[in-house]
C-alpha cells in the first residue's frame, strides 16, 4: 500500500470513500425500495479525486485516466448520457454501445471459463440417470430388491453427505479461491465414481456414493457463484443457466449410456454408474487456465490481480476498469454493513441480519421448490415409473432417454428468457402448468392397461412437464443463490442453500420408492402436483426479481422488507395483472416497486416490468 503521509488532505479524504448518506439501513431495511447508483450526483472534479485516491491506494497510478473514464461510464450508464461525455474516447463509446446491441459478444476466455467449469455439473445429472438405469439391476445383485428404503438411501447418498460437505464450501473458497475449490472437488467426482464399478456389496456402493457427495456438495455451489461473479449483469442469468444446461446434458448422456450398456447383463449397472466420472476429467485438468473470480480477488484485497482478471473477461480495459471501480464503490459500503470475521458469525448473520435473512428465505424456498417440482424423482426413478406404466426394459430406457433429451433441449430457451422475461415471471408462469401436467400423468395411470393410449399419454404429460421445467425452475436455484448474497456472505449463503436443497432432496429420494409402493403412481403424482402449487403461492409472496442488476445493487433489492414486498404483490401487481390480462385493459399501468436513484428515465421504465 502506498504511503499517503504527504498527500493533500482533500486527496486523503477520497482514498477509501463511501457515501456517508447511505447507511446500513439501505441494506437491512430499505423501506423506500431504493436502488442507488453510488456514483450519482458526484461532480467530475470530485469523481476524479476519488478515482485518483483509489488508483494510488491500489497501485494503478499509470492507469488513472482509464479508471476515470470507467468511473464516468459507470456514473452515466446509458447511451444518451455517456455519448455526451467528452472525456470518453470514440472507442469507449463504441464498446459501451455494443454492450447493448451485441451483449453476447464477449471474450472467448469468458465463454471458455464458464463452459469448462459448468461441464463439471454434468456429473450431477449423469450420476442421477446412471442410478436411474442401475436401479433396474443392482438391487437384485445385492439381494435388496425388496428393501425400498435401502435403495432410497443408496440413491440419495451423495445428497445425504452433501448436507455436511456443503458447509466446507466457505472455508475452502476462502482458502484456495474459486478455481482451487473446483479443482479439489473435481477429484472427489472422479475416483469415488469410478470405484462404484468395483463394489462387492451394497454398503461398499453406499460408501462410494457418500464420498461422491463430498465433491458434489461443494461443487454445486462454487460453480454457479464463479459464473455469476465473472458474468456481466445484463446476461448473468443466461450465463449461470449454463450450469443447469450441463446438468441436463449429463442427464441426457447418462440416459444414452444406460441404453448402450443395458445388454451387457449383470454388469450393466457397474458401467452405468462409473461412466459419470468422464466430465470431471477435463475440468480438473484445465480449470487453472480459467481466470480467477475478480470479486473473490477484491475480497482478498488483491486489486491488481482482480483488474487483470476483469481484463481477460471483458472486451476493453476501460470496461474492466469501470466494473472494478463500480464494484469497489459498492463493496466498501457492503463491507461496512456486513463485515463478518468468523464462520459462526457469518452463519448467524444469515438469519439475524434482515437483508441476509430475506436472501436466505428466497433462495432456500427456490431450492425447495425445485425439489417439490418432482424433477429429481423423475431423474432417479423414471425407469421405474415407465416400467410400472407397462414398458419393457428396452422401451423403459428409450422412454427415459426421451425424458433426458427434452430436458436438455428445453434448457436452451432459459439462456435468453432468464434476463428478458425475468426469474420471477418464469417461475410464476411454469409452476401451475407443471402441476396440471403431473396431475394428468398421474390420472392416466388409472386407465386400463389394455387401453393403447395409456402409455403414450403418460409419456406425453411427463415430457410436457419436463419441457416446462427447462426454462423455469430448472436453472433457477443455481442462478438465484449465486447472486442473492453479498460478497461477504456469498459462499456461506450458497452452502446454506445447498444444505437445504440436499436435505429436502434426500428426504424425497429416500421416501419415493416407499411412497410409490404405498399410494401408487397416481397418488405420488398427485402429491407432487399439489407441492408445485404450494411452491407457486410462496414464490408469489416472497421471491423478488433480480434480473439485470449488478451483484452489488441486489443489496438494495433484498433490503426491501418482506411485508412491503408482499403488500406490493397483493395490492398493486395482482390488480394490475387482472386488469391487463383478465379484462384486457391495455391502458392499465403498473407502478414500479423499486425507486431508482441515479439512473435515467429509460432504466426507470424497465422497472415497470418487474
Amino acid at each position: 500500500m502506498a504511503d499517503h503521509a504527504h498527500e493533500p488532505e482533500d486527496l486523503k479524504h477520497h482514498l477509501d470513500v463511501s457515501h456517508e448518506e447511505h447507511t446500513t439501513e439501505d441494506y437491512e431495511r430499505n423501506v423506500n425500495a431504493r436502488i442507488i447508483n453510488p456514483l450519482a450526483g458526484i461532480s467530475k472534479d470530485n469523481l476524479r479525486l476519488q478515482v485518483r485516491g483509489f488508483c494510488i491506494e491500489n497501485g494503478f497510478e499509470d492507469k488513472e485516466d482509464m479508471f476515470f473514464r470507467g468511473a464516468l461510464a459507470a456514473q452515466n450508464p446509458i447511451e444518451q448520457d455517456y455519448m455526451s461525455i467528452p472525456e470518453l474516447t470514440d472507442d469507449d463509446k463504441t464498446a459501451l454501445k455494443r454492450e447493448i446491441t451485441h451483449k453476447w459478444h464477449l471474450p472467448r476466455r469468458l465463454y471458455y471459463a464458464i463452459a469448462l467449469c459448468s461441464l463439471g455439473s454434468a456429473l450431477q445429472g449423469w450420476d442421477n440417470t446412471g442410478a436411474n438405469g442401475a436401479n433396474l439391476s443392482f438391487p437384485q445383485e445385492f439381494g435388496i430388491a425388496d428393501n425400498e428404503w435401502l435403495i432410497g438411501v443408496i440413491n440419495s447418498a451423495p445428497t445425504l453427505f452433501g448436507l455436511c460437505s456443503a458447509w466446507a464450501a466457505d472455508p475452502i473458497n476462502n482458502l484456495i479461491g474459486r478455481r482451487g475449490s473446483i479443482f479439489l472437488t473435481g477429484l472427489f467426482c472422479i475416483f469415488p465414481v469410478l470405484a462404484q464399478a468395483f463394489t462387492h456389496n451394497w454398503w461398499e456402493l453406499l460408501i462410494c456414493r457418500l464420498f461422491m457427495g463430498l465433491g458434489m456438495g461443494i461443487k454445486i455451489s462454487v460453480i454457479p457463484i464463479y459464473t455469476a461473479e465473472v458474468s456481466p449483469a445484463s446476461i448473468r442469468g443466461g450465463m449461470v443457466t449454463s450450469f443447469q444446461l450441463w446438468v441436463a446434458f449429463g442427464i441426457m448422456i447418462g440416459m444414452v449410456f444406460n441404453l448402450a450398456f443395458y445388454r451387457i447383463g449383470d454388469l450393466a449397472w457397474r458401467f452405468q454408474l462409473a461412466a459419470a466420472f468422464a466430465p470431471a476429467i477435463p475440468v480438473v485438468l484445465l480449470v487453472w487456465w480459467c481466470p480467477e473470480s475478480p470479486r473473490w480477488l477484491m475480497k482478498k484485497g488483491r486489486y491488481q490481480k482482480a483488474f487483470e482478471s476483469f481484463c481477460r473477461l471483458r472486451n476493453t480495459e476501460m470496461q474492466a476498469a469501470r466494473e472494478l471501480y463500480y464494484a469497489h464503490r459498492q463493496f466498501i459500503e457492503e463491507r461496512s454493513a456486513f463485515a463478518g470475521s468468523t464462520l459462526g458469525r457469518r452463519i448467524w448473520d444469515l438469519v439475524s441480519v434482515p437483508r441476509l435473512r430475506r436472501a436466505t428465505l428466497a433462495s432456500g424456498w427456490i431450492v425447495i421448490s425445485q425439489q417439490f417440482s418432482g424433477i429429481n424423482i423423475m431423474s432417479f426413478y423414471s425407469s421405474t415409473i415407465f416400467s410400472n406404466a407397462g414398458y419393457g426394459t428396452l422401451s423403459t430406457l428409450l422412454a427415459s432417454l426421451g425424458f433426458g433429451l427434452i430436458m436438455f433441449v428445453f434448457a436452451f430457451p432459459a439462456l435468453y428468457t432468464m434476463d428478458t422475461f425475468g426469474r420471477r415471471n418464469l417461475l410464476l408462469l411454469t409452476f401451475p402448468n407443471m402441476a396440471w401436467c403431473l396431475l394428468a400423468a398421474g390420472l392416466c395411470f388409472l386407465m386400463s392397461p389394455d387401453n393403447s393410449a395409456r402409455v403414450p399419454l403418460i409419456a406425453f404429460f411427463i415430457y410436457l412437464f419436463t419441457a416446462l421445467y427447462g426454462p423455469g425452475i430448472g436453472p433457477m436455484p443455481s442462478i438465484y443463490f449465486s447472486e442473492a448474497f453479498p460478497l461477504s456472505h456469498r459462499e456461506i449463503g450458497g452452502a446454506f442453500t445447498i444444505c437445504i436443497n440436499n436435505a429436502v432432496g434426500s428426504a424425497l429420494s429416500l421416501t419415493f420408492p416407499a411412497l410409490l409402493a404405498r399410494v401408487g403412481a397416481t397418488g405420488a403424482f398427485g402429491l407432487y402436483a399439489g407441492l408445485n402449487m404450494v411452491a407457486f403461492v410462496v414464490i408469489f409472496f416472497i421471491v423478488p426479481e433480480t434480473k439485470q442488476r449488478t451483484l452489488e445493487e441486489l443489496d438494495y433489492i433484498f433490503g426491501v422488507p418482506t411485508s412491503k414486498h408482499m403488500a406490493y404483490q397483493v395490492k398493486t401487481w395482482l390488480p394490475w395483472w387482472i386488469k391487463r390480462y383478465i379484462f384486457f385493459q391495455k391502458g392499465a399501468t403498473l407502478k414500479p416497486l423499486y425507486q431508482l436513484e441515479g439512473y435515467s428515465a429509460r432504466h426507470e421504465d424497465e422497472e415497470h416490468t418487474v
